[in-house]
């Protein structure tokens, strides 16, 4: 493991894990990312441009205006973000009277695609500032009757399956991470950035990862997401939850792609924003052994 540091450890690092494919890459990642409007509940999106997320709508600057439009209950009715973290969400099949938790719930439009299930949701997020924007963002956009299938908690998230251990039928591990195309865009952070950075963050990926496998009842699903290029930082994790809970959890494969753009990895798949401008977004569906199951 390299201990330099900096933008020129960064370069090496990403030149070695992508190869020839990492001078575009990086030149993407330093372009705007394309986003959606996502309809929050009982927006209409009729006439939506993205085949492959129905009602949705590519955010352009002429469709700006639209993030401000209010429906009769007075509910802002399009939430901004990123379609492959759409996909993520949807990768946990939550379904109506589940219990689900949001483990890594700020600032909250994955909570948002989770809610329109149907589901009964704990979002959570242990940063007070984050929480109070994620709260915000509920509050803004889900309908009242939404918000009584929700409920905000502050927990620390490695810690979380001690607590509510086997409570849940599926648990969204939306991870803290590297998040490249952040870090490109912040010199002071970049300046800060090393592989044992990444495997710092690894390591804390791995146990809410351990955490929410704690949480779930047995059977119960598991999506682990981040939107970092490091491989330390995504299949590199769920190996290791493989490794360590041997036959306490098993991958989801799912042969069919959850868009045009996605490409699939070891354990789950990633998007990348050389081609189609969205991410970089990683995910991978687990499950838990059902009881009975050797341990």
């Amino acid at each position: 493991m390299s201990k330099a540091q900096g933008p020129l450890a960064f370069e090496d690092f990403y030149a070695g894990v992508f190869g020839d494919r990492w001078p575009a890459l990086r030149r993407a990642l330093n372009q705007r990312e394309r986003q959606v409007l996502r309809p929050a509940f009982s927006a209409d999106a009729s006439g939506g441009e993205v085949p492959w997320l129905p009602g949705a709508l590519w955010f352009t600057p002429e469709r700006a205006e639209m993030t401000l439009t209010r429906n009769p209950a007075g509910l802002l009715t399009y939430y901004v973000m990123d379609p492959t973290s759409v996909l993520a969400a949807r990768a946990l099949d939550a379904r109506p009277g589940e219990r689900v938790l949001d483990l890594c719930a700020a600032p909250g439009g994955k909570t948002l695609v989770l809610l329109e299930t149907g589901a009964r949701v704990v979002a959570n997020e242990p940063s007070r500032a984050r929480r109070d924007r994620l709260t915000q963002v509920i509050r803004q956009y889900a309908t009242p009757e939404a918000r009584t299938r929700v409920e905000v908690k502050g927990r620390d998230g490695e810690r979380y399956g001690m607590a509510e251990p086997g409570a849940f039928d599926a648990v969204l591990v939306d991870a803290p991470c590297s998040g490249e195309r952040h870090l490109l865009s912040h010199e002071d952070e970049l300046a800060e950035w090393s592989e044992a950075r990444s495997r710092r963050l690894a390591a804390r990926q791995y146990a809410l990862l351990a955490s929410a496998l704690l949480c779930l009842k047995p059977g119960g699903r598991l999506v682990y997401s981040t939107c970092a290029l490091s491989p330390l930082e995504n299949d590199a994790v769920v190996e290791r939850l493989l490794s360590k809970k041997k036959d306490k959890v098993r991958v989801e494969s799912d042969s069919t792609p959850p868009s045009p753009w996605a490409e699939r990895t070891e354990h789950g798949w990633i998007h990348l924003p050389d081609r189609g401008g969205c991410g970089p977004l990683y995910f991978a569906r687990l499950r838990r052994a059902p009881e009975g199951a050797a341990s």
